[in-house]
């Protein structure tokens, strides 16, 4: 015996199931009962654009035939929470240019927590996987045995000079945090090849190529778009200490090293060119292997990085010019890259061939500031 809840229960399933018919096989009537339409009645009329485009207007995007053979790397993202549009923006960028094709994993990494928008929005932009860390304290921040107040003499001397990041200490951890720690960090252990992207720094060329199978293939360690010199203020007693280093450690230094692009008299003195690592595309074993750990903790057991400002872009550039040969360091040409304020724009039928969007006049390479004729009279 039907109870009159089992009636009503049979009555509602057999309404929803007729609408449910009706508003296949008739299309009027399932305009007429969308719950769009429905939410109009109770809401009033929209604009008619809330409505969005029909499906009909849409050409979506052939699926994409994803490489059969890949490196093991990564993309490396250093970022604040704040840094959000930026990062958003030159992410965007790679996508378009490359990495839509490809589909490396991206490494987001933060001395503070991500926040979930950061995330969410980060992750829409890509189908490719993305992670984000949390930076260990002891990885990013001042050490404890600095002597503070030698550290805030040195900070504050260089603000009287008008020294650019002179007087930041997150700048520093920074400089210290990429020379010789984001490689140790727990979620790039399972890789082996990155490129450091930076916010709101530009992408003009499509690649259509893989730099990292470029790198591994051909035993490259190191690659770069822009070179220059580095702010003699920032870095006083560091070649000092690179020469200490490498004299009670010649046997870690090859034959045929890219000395000649760092020095100009067989290493008697610095003469300050430095590969600008906000672009690098490097092998994290070679950080990780022998010669650079034991040259970074030298380094930075000397406190240069709070004591003075070293940067990771000279102690990079030192040790891949020490400790790899010359033709383990190459050049990305085909690359266009800009970093405010300067930029590598491809020339001729490069350009051309990369549908590259940058002015060819507007092109570092070879500016008076710039060092990349020194890094082509190595060959």
């Amino acid at each position: 015996m039907m109870t009159p809840m089992r009636y009503i229960l049979l009555v509602l399933t057999l309404l929803i199931g007729l609408h449910y018919i009706l508003s296949i096989t008739h299309e009027d009537y399932g305009k007429a009962t969308s719950v769009s339409r429905l939410a109009n009645y109770i809401n009033g009329p929209q604009p008619p654009y809330k409505d969005g485009v029909p499906e009909e207007y849409y050409k979506h995007s052939d699926p994409v035939q994803l490489p059969e053979r890949k490196a093991n790397a990564t993309f490396v993202m250093l970022v604040r929470n704040s840094d959000g549009p930026g990062i958003m923006n030159s992410m965007k960028q790679i996508e378009d240019r490359f990495n839509r094709k490809f589909q490396y994993p991206y490494v987001f990494l933060n001395d503070k927590p991500f926040t979930e928008n950061f995330k969410k929005y980060i992750s829409q932009l890509t189908d490719a996987p993305v992670e984000f860390g949390l930076i260990p304290s002891e990885h990013w921040n001042q050490p404890d045995w600095i002597d503070e107040a030698r550290a805030t003499a040195a900070r504050e001397d260089m603000m009287k000079n008008n020294v650019i990041y002179g007087g930041s200490v997150p700048y520093r951890n920074m400089c210290r945090f990429n020379s010789g720690f984001f490689y140790r960090q727990e979620l790039l252990q399972k890789y082996q090849y990155y490129w450091r992207v930076e916010p709101d720094v530009k992408f003009f060329c499509d690649i259509d190529y893989d730099p990292f199978l470029l790198m591994q293939d051909q035993n490259k360690v190191y690659g770069f778009t822009l070179s220059l010199y580095e702010y003699e203020a920032t870095i006083p007693t560091l070649w000092d200490n690179v020469k200490k280093f490498v004299r009670e450690n010649p046997e870690l230094v090859p034959e045929d090293n890219a000395m000649s692009f760092v020095s100009d008299d067989g290493g008697i003195t610095y003469n300050r060119c430095h590969f600008w690592s906000n672009f690098e595309i490097a092998d994290m074993d070679f950080w990780r292997g022998e010669a650079y750990s034991k040259f970074f903790d030298y380094l930075d057991s000397q406190g240069g990085f709070y004591y003075e400002r070293w940067g990771d872009a000279p102690v990079h550039s030192l040790g891949a010019a020490l400790f790899a040969r010359k033709d383990q360091i190459h050049f990305f040409n085909d690359i266009g890259y800009r970093h405010e304020p300067f930029q590598h724009c491809p020339q001729g039928d490069i350009h051309k061939n990369g549908k590259c969007w940058c002015d060819p006049g507007m092109n570092f390479d070879y500016e008076w500031y710039s060092c990349l004729s020194r890094y082509d009279k190595m060959f």
